[in-house]
């Protein structure tokens, strides 16, 4: 396991109080976390059993949400420098060429401020989020240590961002739900030849190649870098498919071993799960710690680093000493239908790509058979919790407009609640919470609303058409909340 040392841990030697945070893991979601929590000045310490950050490629994928929750990282230009946006979308053919699904691009910025999807190499990024931890003295990074009891930890909370094998989740006692998808995957990593003619000649959109003689998903990742994956089929040798001579012939269509070398080859089965309880007490999961997904949707880290950002500003609201113990209780309650909807989604989109039994391909194909049909990345509606009952958009998240000074709307709120809307009705308004008079006034006039209370993460937490509306909606959004996100 890359050489860590199993090493006790002792995070409170006598006369040092213990850390308001202790994470579990310092993969992506884990660091990511640590440098919400650092912004909001938490004491945390982060412990991971490896000394280094794994060398080669995971996750590729990230979406325009999730590059708002880097900006508000302070992390973002940093990370667009390291990434690549991509307009081009996904493509879903057939094994006649036929396409039956799209997912559309996004020319230049999306509703978030930045590109739709953004492309990058796992280290890279990691790299970035481990030395955006430096900026804060009161976040302490242990490398090279193993937790191997919660009770190890002193620290006011406890969060596993420590994976699918998770040891805090097994402290929790969480109850798996199956969501029914377990396939084997052959992923194959590759550095091309920017040269070849062959390279050159490569779809710059991702390419779900449903052909059930052997489907196919073809990444389009950054630089030189394309991932092909490649389904395990009945009779397969998982032991042997690794093998260049055996995977090779297999993408022959597109690269021969003259225009790429390998990076990695490696079997992995995708999964649908989600944990049904994230919090017992002081100990909270995140990541997938709590709900694994498989990748036809791009989604899998994106969900991590959702489930940070909810969970961040709720831990800074609590240890600050203004919000009730209870608002962690909301975490779960809205992040799980949340996250489900995106599992579900991928499933269905699985079902597409892996057909190979003769009913099944039939049905697809009849219901293609009037063309392609097009799709976005959903914009589910938040799970109860802290926000106003009511339909979407209620609880889903706020687009993010620049501001008349040219900033973009989050560099103007920081980690506090926000209103935006019309200047008559914000007009002296006394509240704790940034004004933003005028702000999304498109937007708000296409939901047939005034204004819009925003929470710390951008959901929504309520919609007002009168002052009324807003001043109660006001009242309940910031109740015990001045003093913790002022």
């Amino acid at each position: 396991m890359g050489g860590a040392q199993l090493l006790s841990v002792d995070v409170a030697p006598l006369g040092v109080a213990p850390p308001d945070v202790a994470i579990v893991g310092c993969g992506p979601v884990g660091a990511l976390l640590a440098n919400l929590l650092g912004h909001a000045g938490l004491s945390v310490d982060v412990y991971d059993r490896e000394t280094e950050i794994y060398a080669l490629p995971r996750a590729v994928h990230f979406d325009g949400e999730v590059m708002r929750v880097f900006q508000a990282a302070g992390l973002a230009d940093r990370i667009a420098g390291a990434t690549r946006p991509s307009p081009y979308g996904a493509r879903y053919e057939d094994a006649a060429g036929r396409t039956l699904l799209i997912r559309h691009g996004t020319e230049g910025p999306g509703p978030h401020g930045w590109s739709g999807s953004w492309y990058f190499h796992q280290p890279l990024l990691e790299a970035i989020l481990r030395e955006g931890l430096a900026r804060f003295p009161n976040v302490r990074v242990h490398l090279g240590h193993e937790v191997r009891s919660v009770d190890d930890l002193t620290a006011r909370y406890v969060v596993g961002c420590d994976g699918a094998r998770s040891l805090v989740r097994r402290a929790i006692g969480s109850r798996q739900v199956d969501l029914g998808l377990h396939q084997p995957w052959l992923v194959v990593d590759l550095l091309c030849d920017p040269a070849s003619p062959r390279t050159q000649a490569l779809p710059l959109h991702s390419l779900q190649f449903c052909d059930p003689i052997r489907p196919m998903t073809l990444v389009n990742v950054n630089g030189e870098r394309r991932r092909w994956e490649i389904m395990l089929m009945p009779g397969d040798d998982q032991d042997r498919l690794t093998k260049p001579e055996i995977f090779w012939p297999m993408i022959e269509r597109w690269l021969g071993p003259q225009d790429a070398r390998i990076e990695r080859a490696a079997v992995y089965t995708f999964h649908s799960v989600v944990q049904e309880g994230w919090r017992k007490g002081r100990l909270l999961l995140a990541g997938d710690s709590c709900h694994q997904t498989p990748p036809f949707l791009g989604q899998g880290m994106c969900a991590g680093m959702r489930d940070a950002s909810n969970l961040a500003w709720k831990l800074a609201a609590v240890l600050k000493g203004g919000a009730p113990d209870s608002l962690l209780d909301t975490y779960e309650s809205e992040r799980r239908p949340h996250v489900t909807e995106f599992i579900e989604l991928a499933v269905r989109l699985g079902a597409v790509i892996q057909a190979t039994d003769p009913q099944a391909i039939a049905d697809r194909n009849h219901r293609f058979a009037k063309g392609t049909e097009m799709f976005d990345f959903p914009q589910p509606q938040l799970g109860p919790g802290w926000r106003m009952d009511g339909a979407s958009p209620v609880g889903t998240i706020f687009p993010q407009p620049r501001l008349e000074d040219g900033r973009l709307m989050d560099e103007a709120i920081g980690q506090r609640f926000a209103i935006v809307g019309e200047r008559s009705l914000l007009a002296g308004l006394k509240t704790t919470a940034v004004l933003l008079p005028g702000a999304g006034g498109d937007w708000l006039a296409a939901h047939e609303a005034r204004a819009a209370i925003l929470r710390p993460d951008r959901y929504i937490f309520a919609l007002a058409r009168d002052r009324s509306e807003l001043l109660e909606a006001t009242e309940r959004a910031l109740l015990s909340f001045d003093s913790a996100c002022s």
